[in-house]
């Protein structure tokens, strides 16, 4: 009789598979805002969409009408409030296809590019020398690789430069009396493209304590795009290097020096 109410007394394959693809839908949205404040406001959006489908299995038409206008226009909100995990959802998509040989060779050649790596070059020779030397003397920097994911938006955020790499450059962007030396600097090929940008911060709960600004920073472009981040700790002077959010402490050069020849591989 219960069933009978909620249209299950006859179930075919199609319905089976219906209800395991929900399940499936709700596990792995649970997973990926798992942690973010965007958390408690799915679960609400559960809950007015399990009221809905109870008020209309008991054929109450006036809630059954109101629920179901709250959820129509509900679904522009979702977009709008959901917006930064739906980008991240659409990203990891697609980094996870172009994470494949194949589906770089595709896109390359639609788009008439070659992959430019930095592997074997000074750049990273340069790069590690810069980093070494900063952590020495404690100066905080931020270094945001780029890969394939465009980051047009956090370059915005800062000024442009367009310089070759080299780490006497990178070292006077990052003195603490330089006007660009506050926020991230961002490495694209073999070329700084821009300083003093602002990247998004991660909403996770799980960061240890004796992580500042700058790794949270990190962990959040990470997080929203492909690019590799080195954070240089200006109150112990460690190095970290992010990648899909994983922070990787680096306890000698030549460990970051390796991390990055396999970076720049990728692209």
């Amino acid at each position: 009789m219960i069933l009978a109410l909620f249209g299950f007394l006859e179930m075919s394959f199609a319905d089976i598979l219906d209800i395991f693809l929900l399940g499936l839908i709700i596990f792995f949205a649970f997973k990926w805002l798992r942690g973010s404040s965007a958390m408690s406001i799915f679960v609400a959006i559960v809950s007015l969409y399990l009221i809905r489908v109870l008020v209309s299995a008991f054929n109450m038409r006036l809630m059954t009408a109101i629920m179901e206008t709250v959820l129509d226009v509900g679904v522009i909100a979702l977009i709008i409030i959901f917006q930064p995990e739906i980008r991240k959802f659409l990203i990891s998509l697609g980094n996870r296809y172009m994470n494949s040989a194949k589906g770089r060779e595709i896109v390359n050649r639609i788009l008439g590019k070659r992959g430019v790596s930095m592997a074997d070059s000074e750049t990273v020779n340069d790069i590690t020398e810069a980093c070494r030397r900063m952590s020495e003397d404690k100066t905080g920097a931020l270094i945001v690789l780029a890969h394939r994911t465009p980051l047009d938006d956090i370059i915005g955020t800062g000024d442009k430069i367009d310089a070759a790499v080299h780490r006497r450059l990178i070292m006077n962007l990052f003195f603490k009396n330089s006007p660009l030396h506050d926020g991230a600097m961002v490495i694209s090929g073999n070329r700084i493209v821009a300083a003093r940008c602002t990247l998004p911060i991660t909403e996770r709960t799980d960061i240890p304590a004796n992580y500042g600004m700058r790794h949270k920073a990190a962990i959040g472009i990470t997080e929203v795009s492909d690019a590799d981040v080195i954070v240089v700790s200006e109150e112990t002077g460690k190095i970290s290097f992010i990648k899909g959010g994983e922070v990787t402490s680096i306890q000698n050069i030549n460990e970051l020096k390796l991390l990055l020849n396999n970076s720049m591989e990728e692209d």
